[in-house]
């Protein structure tokens, strides 16, 4: 169950009961603005706070839309309301989407020292051919967060949003990068390090990691937009990405040759994961509320999906041929 209040000017009000007809509502006026009151299921939110939308002149600043979840709400026209609500398909508000990643294209301390962490722990996981100190180090990274807010902005049309986010991926995978490189060379001037199984397996380039790397980007896109916490839907796509990145790290200084082979696998699970992450947005429906907006991110999803698709075959096509 949802509250809805909507604070609206008395040459508004009448529009918006217009809209609520046949919805059970409370109206208030104070100071010359209305206060309107709104209880709605869960299902019915995101349709509804569209149409208020609609007819509200957000222009004004009295008017105001204010969504909250209250604990509990004991009434038995509700009851009965939420017993009559058609099933549909679960929508996340825009508005709650913008709010949820509003972070994620900025890059700060705490990300760079997660991240960082996460790949010293792979990197110790890999030199002692230990699968399970790999996976865990997965439970520290926060690279969920920009794939995720570069898809929703994506599909939401802004573009310079969506940038910032690969901008900030991009840095924590150098991060990563150069981290790894800095220990490998520095442990291996105490002790001669080797290449371990868990190495060896992230050497060779195959064209079933991008595979797998789109499915694991829709999967924890649509885990995430469904509620499920960060840190569990984002081990996924850290499994995919953090281990091949410190592996890069690590060869640039025991086996240089192997770098390409690394660079490529690397890249094949970052725009692997990016096309799956913007496949889940499509399918979840993701997209403004105004319909000029809606083309202009429409296009924008279709340049981003034309140039992945276009990486992707590309990136397929050398994997295969080295894998051959």
């Amino acid at each position: 169950m949802k509250k809805i209040v909507v604070h609206v000017r008395e040459d508004g009000h009448e529009k918006i009961e217009e809209v609520l007809e046949g919805l059970h509502y409370t109206i208030s006026l104070v100071q010359d603005i209305y206060q309107i009151t709104i209880y709605t299921p869960e299902e019915n939110l995101d349709d509804l706070i569209e149409k208020i939308q609609a007819v509200l002149d957000l222009r004004y600043n009295e008017n105001i839309i204010e969504v909250s979840t209250p604990e509990f709400v004991i009434s038995s026209l509700l009851k009965r309301a939420e017993k009559k609500v058609e099933k549909k398909e679960e929508k996340t508000p825009v508005e709650k989407l913008l709010d949820t990643v509003k972070d994620y294209g900025t890059l700060d301390l705490e990300k760079l020292s997660l991240t960082s962490i996460a790949g010293l722990v792979a990197l110790s996981g890999l030199l002692l051919d230990n699968q399970t100190i790999i996976i865990g180090a997965m439970l520290l990274s926060p690279i969920m967060g920009p794939i995720y807010g570069f898809s929703v902005y994506a599909a939401l049309g802004k573009i310079e949003n969506a940038l910032r986010c690969l901008g900030v991926l991009a840095a924590l995978l150098l991060g990563v990068l150069v981290l790894s490189a800095v220990a490998t060379f520095l442990i291996n001037l105490v002790i001669p390090l080797g290449l371990t199984d868990e190495i060896a397996t992230r050497l060779v380039v195959n064209p079933i990691y991008t595979i797998m790397a789109v499915l694991l980007g829709f999967a924890a896109v649509v885990a995430f937009n469904r509620g499920t916490s960060e840190v569990i839907a984002g081990v996924a796509i850290a499994a995919a990405i953090i281990p091949p990145t410190v592996v890069a790290g690590l060869v640039l200084v025991l086996q240089p040759m192997s770098m390409i082979t690394t660079a490529l696998l690397v890249a094949g699970q970052v725009v692997g994961l990016i096309a799956g992450a913007l496949v889940a947005v499509t399918v979840l429906k993701i997209k403004p509320r105004d319909t000029r907006d809606q083309n202009v991110a429409k296009r924008y999803v279709t340049w981003s999906v034309a140039l992945i698709v276009l990486l992707i075959v590309l990136l397929l096509w050398i994997s295969w041929l080295m894998w051959s």
